[in-house]
Order: C-alpha cells, then sequence, then structure tokens
C-alpha cells in the first residue's frame, strides 16, 4: 500500500466514495490511516439548503446531516484503501447516537471516525463529533460494501 497524502481536499473525497451534491457533506479528510481512522471536518454556513427550513428563527443542524456527515468520515477509514476506492456503501446498523449540542450556522464540526474492524465487506466502528473541542454528536456505525460482500454469499 502507498503511503496516502497528509489531507484528502474535495476533489480525493469524490474519488475515494460516491456521495455527491447535495449529500456530499463532508469539506475535507484532515487525516486519515487507512484501515484504521479518518479525520474530517465539515463548515456550516447559512447557505446551507437545509437552514431556511430547519429552522427559520433558530437554524440548526437536523440530526440526518450530522448522522450522514459522520458516516461519510467512517466510510473514508477504508474506502481509502487503494482496492476499495469508490465502492458503493450500504447502512447496516447504527446505533448508540447521542446529540450534545445544537450546531449553528458558522460552527466547524471536527469529526474522528475509527475503524474497529472490516472483514468481508462489513465495516464496523465508532464516530464522534465535536465543536470547538465540545461534544457534539457520536454513534457505533455498521457499513456494508456489497460489492466485496457478494463475493462471500453461497452461491445456488
Amino acid at each position: 500500500m502507498r503511503e496516502a497524502a497528509a489531507t484528502l481536499d474535495i476533489q480525493a473525497i469524490i474519488h475515494h466514495q460516491r456521495n455527491r451534491f447535495p449529500v456530499l457533506l463532508i469539506d475535507r479528510v484532515i487525516a486519515f490511516d487507512p484501515g484504521k481512522s479518518a479525520t474530517a471536518i465539515k463548515c456550516f454556513t447559512y447557505n446551507e439548503w437545509f437552514f431556511p427550513g430547519h429552522f427559520e428563527d433558530d437554524p440548526n443542524v437536523p440530526g440526518f446531516v450530522q448522522i450522514e456527515s459522520l458516516a461519510q468520515t467512517f466510510i473514508m477509514s477504508f474506502l481509502c484503501i487503494e482496492e476499495y476506492q469508490g465502492m458503493k456503501t450500504s447502512f447496516v446498523s447504527i446505533d448508540n447516537v447521542k446529540f450534545k449540542r445544537k450546531i449553528v450556522p458558522g460552527d466547524v464540526l471536527t469529526i474522528e471516525a475509527s475503524l474497529d474492524s472490516f472483514k468481508r465487506g462489513v465495516a464496523k466502528g465508532s464516530v464522534r463529533s465535536t465543536v470547538d473541542g465540545q461534544a457534539a454528536c457520536s454513534g457505533d456505525f455498521v457499513v456494508a460494501v456489497p460489492a466485496i460482500l457478494d463475493r462471500f454469499k453461497p452461491r445456488t
């Protein structure tokens, strides 16, 4: 495996995973160790498509956007491995999700994902996020890579 760059900009993220506008949420991967971990940032501005509806008088980031940002960081922990780049992923489970603080326009979410195991196309791990060092959101994820998982299904 070749040594990875210290960070991944948006073009490199697009190369490694399949999310695209309007659901490509992470802005930069600021650190990663392929097969072990990834750290990304998401910069929230008032121009995000969801703020006017969530809520006009008290704009804050919806929970599903926070979860998807965590998931996109988590998948980068194994999609940074050259043989898996660009593969499709699917949620299997999301457990122990906790929302600790409101995220508002101007906040920068720092997301840290650790990959506990990646076997037969199933990745398990945990992700946590912070804003200015304060806990924001966390959860445990199980994500499948169908193209790999299919190799291990019994043939009829």
